[in-house]
């Protein structure tokens, strides 16, 4: 038999909704919004320049209900484009394709095959010696183990199972259709095409056990890299298995270690050399960046006590790179010395301290803190102040708006101590 390749991808998210970006007045808004669409459509060129023989989709196509019926004839479209190059497509639906109601009933070209949500199925393509199982998502959370109902392995063919699941767990990802890899290998299959977690991994070889990852990061979690995965059949067996890019923005978080930067142009120096090699690394697509600046340095009180300024200057920097585009600065550095003898008193300002290193952001949210905690939080710069905090987000209390009030508080007694 003449070797063969077949794509296997997940977690497209058609036209997901952007998030916590209104607070971004520079956002490339439009062209985020867009990134999906676009990174889909060069997954399709790319099957149809390939002659794949067909294309697999492992869940969460969508991202829920849709906004209007444009996402479903986006999508319809693309498979017609696959349909006129003899390229079928095989899809189990996933956690967020089974919360939307309007795709249930949505008329596809006869090349997509969308697998039931009653019992796993079993898809015999004689002509290439492959049999897909599968089975779709009825309701948007399952806690059962599906693996347990699929049938065993088929001698006859070579076997492919997709599943929409987050094996025995994976970190930022719900516990949807928990198995385990023995579960997955009991089976006898050749190749399992996993959904439901955005990160790239290759589970086992012996057999495949693939994540694909999604084909676009949509927010600053999914930094790097993002694609699909080719798959070389020959001979009745997958000789060859590797990843294709297929983002078209790439998010990335920089660290810029400012150790022993005294300067504003130590610092402006050292991020200008950061950027260019996440640049040089983003293989010429636009850049989403998160700076984050680290390490015993110099300047943290002054960048804590006059962040305005620094970021206006840093934004400054950011916009003399063609396709770069600032999301957002944490300032992460610490102080040459320590401010344990300033601090460690029965002082107003010392219990304030102590005060803030307690605050449980699950009992309380920022409307209940301290009027004084109140007042300072107000007092940070706008570029801190994000949309979370306006949410009362706990999670954005804990990691970030707590961190930023104490570092803001001692920059300014520092300052005051120096007058």
């Amino acid at each position: 038999m003449i070797p063969f390749k077949f794509i296997h991808t997940a977690d497209i998210h058609l036209d997901s909704p952007l998030k916590g970006l209104e607070a971004h007045t520079d956002a490339p808004v439009e062209e985020i919004r867009a990134a999906c669409r676009r990174a889909f459509i060069k997954l399709v060129d790319f099957a149809i320049t390939e002659q794949i023989h067909f294309l697999l989709i492992a869940g969460d196509l969508y991202d829920g209900n849709w906004k209007d019926y444009h996402t479903g004839l986006f999508f319809a479209k693309q498979m017609g484009r696959l349909n006129g190059a003899g390229i079928k497509v095989f899809i189990v639906s996933g956690n967020h394709d089974a919360a939307s109601q309007i795709s249930k009933s949505l008329p596809l070209p006869d090349n997509v095959t969308v697998f039931s949500v009653k019992k796993p199925e079993s898809i015999i393509l004689k002509d290439s010696g492959i049999v897909i199982h599968g089975q779709s998502y009825a309701t948007r959370i399952i806690t059962d183990n599906m693996v347990k109902k699929y049938p065993e392995r088929d001698e006859n063919y070579l076997n492919i199972g997709m599943l929409h699941t987050s094996l025995n767990g994976r970190v930022g990802h719900e516990s949807y259709a928990p198995c385990s890899i023995d579960d997955l290998k009991s089976k006898g299959y050749h190749y399992w095409a996993l959904g439901h977690v955005h990160q790239r991994e290759l589970v086992t070889e012996h057999p495949w056990i693939v994540f694909p990852g999604n084909i676009q990061g949509r927010h600053c979690k999914e930094t790097g890299a993002k694609g699909a995965t080719l798959v070389t059949v020959d001979d009745g067996d997958i000789s060859k298995v590797e990843h294709v890019d297929f983002d078209v923005l790439r998010w990335a978080i920089c660290q810029v270690d400012l150790s022993g930067c005294n300067t504003a142009a130590d610092v402006q120096k050292q991020v200008k050399t950061a950027i260019e090699q996440e640049e040089a690394d983003g293989d010429n697509k636009t850049l989403a960046l998160r700076l984050i600046l680290t390490g015993s340095c110099p300047l943290h009180n002054d960048l804590h006590a006059r962040t305005q300024e620094w970021l206006e200057d840093l934004h400054s920097i950011v916009a003399g790179f063609q396709g770069v585009w600032l999301e957002t600065v944490k300032i992460r550095t610490r102080p040459e010395i320590t401010l344990n003898e300033l601090l460690k008193d029965d002082s107003p300002v010392s219990s304030l301290l102590h005060t803030i290193d307690e605050v449980n952001p699950d009992e309380h949210d920022i409307s209940t803190l301290l009027p004084e905690l109140a007042d300072l939080a107000n007092k940070l710069p706008p570029a801190l102040q994000n949309i979370a905090l306006l949410q009362n987000s706990r999670t954005y209390l804990a990691e970030e708006l707590l961190p930023d009030v104490r570092e803001l508080l001692v920059a300014r007694l520092v300052a005051r101590g120096k007058e």
